[in-house]
């Protein structure tokens, strides 16, 4: 495995000097934003994909600091009911496609996207419970009628230009959020559909996300790791749970707040994770996702590489030789 960041948090620095900084930290890949939520401070797709000059250029920068792009990431949502967003983010998704063609990159992080809860709403409606039963026939519509079919759509495209990886951050807010609802999609659509397994995202809803990259493992459905954490509050949790829709800024109430590894789980839970994606076969990079209220830029992502690379197994697993 390999430490890698998402160059977001470095998005004020000019492309090189960002590479420069990744390079002097001792890490081994990024991963870019193309546009949507990520932004695209250090990878236009507009810009490269018109100038074959300034596309070899990128490229070069990045050989030469010894560097691989773990992936492209254009988290947006293509299922927007407002038809002017959703249009944006699809286009965003379609030429990021296009764009890993031309580089030679094979997986896409997204979110699965939502809709709302008919074709004349305005906003996203994300259903959390069973009942009353309008929920449910809202979710059954969403499904068959939004989420599949676009996806089912976009995984062809994908394939015409070799994306053969179409990750999906599960994220609360998105149809696709767990496990179970990422593996529904997959069931559907096809292998091309996995996760970019950012446990951050798991654990504040109760998931243990050394059981999470079991379950997706035994279906070869983890793409892609991001590597980020979260502190949870048990004394707010008690009170209110951990559905918490109150600023990030307001870490003192939030039942939840997203932190630098090893400032939510231990050192030793990160070992188990790493461990456990060694177990289900992934040797890809654990991308770091920096988005602590609490730390800098540079203060926090340097913890966070100290501390994966004090729990990061690098070369291959050693025979059984006592056995």
């Amino acid at each position: 495995m390999r430490i890698g960041v998402l160059t977001v948090l470095f998005q004020h620095q000019p492309f090189e000097m960002m590479l420069d900084t990744v390079k002097s930290h001792g890490l081994d890949a990024i991963e870019l934003g193309t546009g949507n939520y990520p932004g695209n401070a250090h990878c236009d797709p507009d810009s490269l994909l018109e100038d074959d000059h300034r596309l070899l250029s990128f490229q070069e920068a990045i050989r030469q600091r010894g560097l691989v792009v773990s992936a492209l990431s254009c988290h947006g949502n293509p299922l927007h009911p407002n038809a002017d967003v959703a249009r944006r983010a699809h286009e965003t998704w379609r030429k990021t496609v296009q764009l890993a063609n031309r580089l030679g990159v094979d997986t896409i992080n997204v979110f699965s996207g939502c809709p709302g809860d008919s074709d004349a709403a305005r906003y996203p409606n994300w259903v959390t419970c069973a009942w009353p039963t309008d929920y449910q026939e809202i979710l059954e519509w969403q499904w068959n009628q939004k989420l599949i079919p676009y996806w089912q759509q976009e995984a062809e495209f994908a394939q015409r230009y070799s994306v053969v990886k179409i990750a999906f951050e599960m994220h609360p807010g998105f149809m696709v959020y767990n496990p179970e609802t990422l593996l529904r999609l997959r069931k559907a659509v096809g292998p091309q559909i996995g996760a970019n397994f950012d446990p951050s995202h798991l654990i504040w809803q109760g998931i243990d996300p050394v059981e999470a990259i079991r379950v997706l493992g035994e279906h070869g459905a983890i793409f892609h790791v991001h590597a980020k954490d979260v502190q949870l509050d048990p004394a707010n949790i008690r009170v209110n749970g951990v559905l918490d829709t109150k600023p990030y800024q307001d870490v003192l109430h939030r039942a939840w707040t997203f932190r630098s590894v090893g400032y939510g789980m231990g050192e030793s839970d990160w070992k188990r994770i790493i461990s456990t994606l060694r177990v289900i076969g992934y040797d890809g990079v654990l991308s770091i996702e920096h988005e602590d209220i609490l730390a800098s830029v540079d203060e926090g992502f340097t913890k966070a590489v100290e501390m994966l690379k004090r729990c990061l197994l690098r070369e291959s697993p050693a025979e059984a030789w006592w056995a």
